[in-house]
């Protein structure tokens, strides 16, 4: 017993000591990742986790103002990463997914407020279609301001891999990106695209650089790191409907160089070791 208690213990202490240095590892890889903060709805009246009320989106915008973030665009990332353009001391990347109504309606004026950049990726099919989503009127506005980024989130919202054939997923791909240049004009060039529900693999990834598109965003919790492959980019999650939104978005935000590698690690052992994996813990 003695001995199976010494060879437990060792294993215990072999397996935080790979831990850590995992953690300082990645820690050290993500030392020069950028935040690309996800939303979606920005309302008063929906009460579920993608939705964040207007008064916790504005403390939240104020409190990258206050504290001396630049909001960047996904160009001007990777212009960084391409071709050693300078970004600023703390950039940031405001992303919203799906194109909801709200965004013009609740989020736009907060971002003007304080002159914040933020990205939209549009479910292309959905703009003036349904009432809850912009229409090309309110695309057209929020471009103009110089504010407003418009990428692409596919045709349909279609989840790419589980599209009934590839030549499917190529379509979601290549016709959200033709529909959104084709209905903005004046030389717009949609580069960048959000996968629905986070989804892809080696062939939508593939067919993702085929369409055009310069880099993918994932909904994986992390940092946008250089070394990174350019279309699997993570992405900081902010949910609402939920008490200390400020709070935790600060945490998502502020340490998320350390958090954002403790959850890589999570999800790597979820399969394998799914207690070990429970026992990490990510805000």
């Amino acid at each position: 017993m003695r001995n199976r208690c010494k060879w437990l213990l060792a294993a215990a202490t072999a397996i935080v000591a790979l831990l850590a240095l995992a953690v300082f590892g990645l820690f050290q890889s993500a030392k020069d990742g950028i935040p690309v903060l996800n939303y979606h709805q920005i309302n008063d009246t929906e009460k579920n986790a993608l939705t964040v009320n207007t008064e916790q989106f504005e403390a939240q915008m104020k409190y990258l103002a206050d504290h001396g973030y630049t909001t960047i665009t996904p160009a001007d990332m990777l212009d960084t990463w391409e071709n050693g353009a300078e970004l600023p001391e703390k950039p940031v990347i405001i992303t919203f997914d799906d194109g909801y109504l709200d965004n013009y309606n609740h989020a736009f004026p907060v971002l003007e407020k304080y002159h914040l950049k933020a990205t939209i990726f549009l479910i292309s099919d959905y703009v003036g279609t349904y009432p809850n989503y912009l229409t090309w009127s309110d695309i057209q506005d929020m471009d103009d301001s110089g504010l407003i980024d418009f990428e692409s989130h596919t045709l349909s919202h279609e989840e790419l891999t589980k599209a009934p054939t590839l030549d499917e997923a190529k379509h979601q791909l290549t016709g959200s990106k033709d529909a959104i240049e084709w209905n903005m004009g004046s030389g717009k060039h949609v580069r960048f695209i959000a996968y629905p529900c986070g989804e892809y693999n080696d062939d939508i990834e593939q067919a993702t650089k085929d369409a055009g598109y310069r880099a993918a965003f994932t909904v994986n919790y992390g940092l946008a790191e250089p070394t990174e492959n350019h279309f699997v980019l993570d992405r900081v999650p902010i949910f609402g409907s939920n008490s200390h939104t400020l709070l935790r978005f600060k945490l998502r935000l502020c340490l998320a160089p350390v958090f954002a590698p403790l959850n890589r690690i999570k999800m790597d052992l979820r399969d394998t070791h799914p207690t070990l994996a429970s026992f990490i813990l990510v805000p």
